[in-house]
């Protein structure tokens, strides 16, 4: 029998497994798709939010704050790209003027330091690219850009090294309440766990029904996104946003942590929970209210267009600690924005709920962080001989556009504690397709390593969710 069973490997399922895997419990975590880190964390655009925004005295600014100070210390611990860029709530007019007040005195409230208020003579100084019309900005220097996948994928993998089971391929669709303790049906098998930790994201109602904790519910929010060249890295050097509403913080532009530029998300709520298509309506809406901050965008430089949902709740705050409805039953869920810079301290934060609730806690001895991969760009000239000396496959190039290797993907597929089995597993891990061709070049040669590698057909290996297959048969054979 487990003692804790986590449901969901999104960001904040392996956060909290993370940190359970400091203490000597049993633990599992179930996910129902293919790989971690492939439902609303991949799809975001990676801020580190300082933690003005949240209303005080809530978990939200509690745990944005907390957050925001843990993701530097882990980005450094587990080798993830991460810049602390800071972040910059731009102003037009007296009214926003007035917002910026308001979310200053909010900040400080919520712990958050050195904020300062520019007038718009210093906000052009430092971003000379924004429209003429802005009259002044709330600065936070503790506002980030991270890689949100590869910090969930450091997490899990940390705490895979550290004794976590992980079950991919494992949709949860039965649990029972067995003699004080739970029977989770997940994936045609069954796990005994005394606790359950409900991280299940824009599903996290649908289990709570399966045990009779139906006290929220959940709603999908979709955001679009574009994505843009490096070479469009010059537009700005720090998170913009420009005054939030009650839909959310609204069109932002911003450096990602790879040195790209990201403009978006809108917000279409009250959507299906697997639908992330996009539309020219909604990129059209992100493109006129991104103009507003700049109209310095070339959206001929934009690389991928994409879209991702939020879990927003029928709740205000982050839904997270003991169902009122079931014993043992701990939910994190209503987890929006800022939900990735809050991910860390959530998993601190549970481990506070489980001792709550009467699990006994004891720290191991022995606990360690992964060792890092190698990632061959970012080696200088003398590493990369000295790598390819050892390895010749670090001196085959696979990926053009980020400088991706054959070793470094081989090393992803043999050194991880959790394997990538598709492209974009690949591409989680590595960076492989990630440049300017989106996969054009790099894309078959990264499927041919997967088919040798797995020793598998070709037909076999998916592009990322189950169904998303690459290829159909050969070329004049029949599929009949």
């Amino acid at each position: 029998m487990y003692d804790i069973t986590i449901i969901g490997g999104g960001v904040c399922g392996a956060a909290i497994a993370m940190y359970l895997s400091k203490y000597d419990v049993k633990c599992c975590l179930l996910e129902k798709d293919n790989d971690i880190a492939i439902g609303t964390t991949r799809a975001n655009s990676g801020i580190v939010h300082a933690g003005y925004d949240p209303e005080p005295d809530t978990l939200m600014a509690r745990l944005n704050v907390r957050g925001c100070e843990l993701i530097e210390h882990l980005a450094e611990k587990l080798n993830i790209p991460y810049r602390k860029v800071g972040s910059m709530v731009i102003a037009f007019d007296a009214k926003d003027e007035a917002h910026l007040h308001k979310l200053y005195e909010r900040g400080i409230a919520n712990g958050v330091r050195g904020m300062e208020l520019l007038g718009k003579d210093t906000l052009l100084e430092r971003e000379p690219n924004l429209s003429p019309n802005v009259t002044g900005a709330l600065y936070a220097p503790s506002a980030a850009v991270v890689n949100p996948w590869r910090l969930c994928l450091a997490m899990a993998e940390t705490a895979a090294k550290n004794g976590v089971e992980f079950f991919l391929n494992s949709e949860v669709t039965i649990i029972e309440k067995i003699n004080g303790a739970f029977a989770v049906t997940a994936g045609g098998k069954v796990f005994d766990t005394r606790y359950i930790i409900n991280a299940a994201g824009l599903y996290s109602d649908k289990i709570a029904e399966l045990v009779g904790a139906k006290d929220f519910e959940i709603h999908a929010s979709k955001g679009q996104y574009y994505l843009l060249d490096k070479t469009s890295d010059w537009i700005v050097n720090s998170v913009i946003f420009q005054c939030p509403t009650e839909k959310g913080k609204g069109v932002l532009v911003s450096p990602t942590a790879e040195g790209n530029i990201i403009v978006g998300p809108n917000a279409e709520s009250d959507n299906e929970r697997d639908d992330v298509s996009t539309t020219r309506e909604g990129l059209e809406f992100v493109s006129a209210e991104a103009a507003k901050t700049t109209k310095l965008i070339d959206y001929r430089e934009n690389i991928r267009s994409f879209a991702g949902l939020r879990a927003n709740s029928d709740k205000r705050d982050f839904i997270i600690g003991e169902s009122a409805l079931c014993r043992h039953f701990i939910n994190v869920a209503g987890i929006k924005s800022p939900g990735l810079t809050s991910s860390p301290a959530i998993g601190e934060y549970v481990i506070e709920v489980l001792e709550d609730c009467g699990l006994i806690l004891t720290e191991k001895e022995n606990w360690e962080y992964p060792e890092p991969h190698i990632c061959f760009a970012e080696l200088s000239n003398e590493q990369k001989a000295e790598a390819c000396r050892r390895n010749k496959l670090y001196g085959n190039v696979v990926c053009r556009c980020n400088l991706v290797t054959e070793g470094e993907i081989l090393d992803a597929l043999e050194n991880s504690y959790i394997k990538p089995t598709t492209l974009d597993g690949i591409k989680r891990r590595t960076g492989s397709g990630m440049g300017r061709c989106q996969g054009g070049f790099c894309g078959v040669k990264v499927h041919e390593i997967l088919c040798k590698y797995y020793g598998v057909p070709a037909e076999e290996v998916l592009w990322d969710k189950d169904g998303s297959y690459i290829v159909a048969g050969k070329v004049g054979e029949s599929n009949d």
